[in-house]
């Protein structure tokens, strides 16, 4: 074979590489930008059922006991944004200054690419465990929802909620895709993913409380 033969083989092997290696870099980037937008969605979405959970305190629907545990949860993730945010602070008057540090350390903390973190998920799962607690049979939910603007609140909390699911779900979906191409051995050889930050799955507790129905349908305690 002629030198200028293996220069053509040279050059079109290396042709064929940068074009791969560009539509490997070019997925891998689209995949980066779904998790940030995934992640950023799911965060709009946990600010939302945070903010359905303070429209229930405030709705009066709640005993006092009940509305306070909620009402601490809320705040404890910092979610209390919105006009139920108003109004719980001004229910609550103690919380609100923590309700304000809180909500300020998260988007530091966001910024600084540090995710939902330790402490956030914590505090969702709690709202979580928080409203379970008073959401857990058909009883307790008819209980709510007769009181007066009970029902809906107890609606716009279930849209809320399950949208959050929905969120979590994609966002942990996309990580884990992220993960598959960042793992292959010339993904890592040729450091592809560059700076970008290892992806991290959201893991929370966002279980369903038994007695609340689905958007669009409420359960209804048994007939004795």
């Amino acid at each position: 074979m002629r030198w200028s033969e293996v220069v053509v083989l040279v050059v079109a092997v290396a042709a064929v590489l940068l074009v791969v290696g560009w539509r490997a870099a070019t997925r891998l980037d689209r995949l980066h930008r779904k998790v940030v937008a995934s992640r950023i969605a799911l965060d709009a979405q946990l600010v939302r059922r945070a903010s359905a959970a303070g429209d229930l305190v405030v709705s009066g629907a709640l005993d006092p006991v009940a509305a306070l545990l909620v009402a601490d949860a809320v705040v404890a993730t910092g979610g209390t944004g919105g006009q139920g945010g108003r109004e719980l602070a001004v229910a609550v008057p103690d919380l609100a200054e923590e309700a304000r540090g809180v909500a300020t350390g998260r988007v530091i903390g966001e910024a600084l690419g540090e995710g939902l973190g330790d402490e956030r998920t914590e505090a969702e799962s709690d709202l979580s465990a928080a409203l379970r607690g008073v959401l857990d049979t058909p009883e307790e939910v008819a209980r709510v929802r007769s009181a007066p603007g009970g029902a809906d609140a107890v609606d716009h909390l279930a849209a809320a909620w399950f949208r959050v699911q929905l969120a979590r779900r994609f966002h942990n979906e996309a990580v884990a895709q992220t993960l598959r191409v960042r793992s292959k051995w010339w993904v890592r050889l040729v450091r592809l993913a560059g700076r970008a930050a290892l992806p991290q799955t959201v893991e929370l507790d966002d279980a369903w409380p038994v007695g609340l129905g689905r958007p669009g349908t409420h359960a209804q305690p048994d007939e004795a």
